[in-house]
């Protein structure tokens, strides 16, 4: 099985959702379960549908999140010492050539991934782009509405 790359907050973030899927949503839905089943003819029963379909969902959002964890890579970017060069985890400040706008990403595993937060996926473009740049190189990124350029103008591993 391939390793899946995820910062340490990413899989803390996986683990907290796991153990909430375990202590409060499971117990819960087995619960709405079983005030389901008391009220009788299960066939014509629509809170008790409900409740099943959540459970197949908690049940397999918990198989999917161990699954996850247990393939996982987890680097803390704090640690990393990478000479300067944009790598998974790093914290990147570029400056749009265009527009002269400052943006900051940090490279993430998929599940972290969050643009608005400046969060992107490893494997997206952008991403793609700026791997094994240093501060000063320029990234292409081919954008939807074309090719964008960005200036690294620094690399931080925090």
């Amino acid at each position: 099985m391939a390793t899946i790359p995820i910062t340490k907050r990413g899989s803390e973030k996986l683990r907290e959702e796991l153990k909430r899927l375990k202590t409060v949503e499971r117990p819960s839905v087995v619960q709405a379960i079983a005030e389901a089943r008391a009220q009788g003819d299960l066939s014509e029963n629509a809170e008790y549908e409900a409740a099943k379909d959540r459970q197949g969902f908690i049940e397999g959002r918990i198989l999917e999140i161990e699954g996850k964890l247990s393939a996982a890579q987890i680097i803390d970017p704090s640690t990393l010492d990478a000479g300067g060069k944009v790598v998974f985890g790093a914290t990147v400040d570029l400056e749009d050539e265009d527009s002269g706008d400052p943006v900051t990403y940090q490279i993430v595993g998929e599940d972290e991934a969050d643009l608005k937060q400046g969060l992107i996926n490893v494997s997206s473009p952008i991403a793609r782009a700026l791997i094994g740049k240093e501060e000063g190189d320029t990234a292409e990124v081919q954008a939807p509405g074309g090719v964008r350029r960005y200036e690294v103008v620094a690399v931080r591993y925090l």
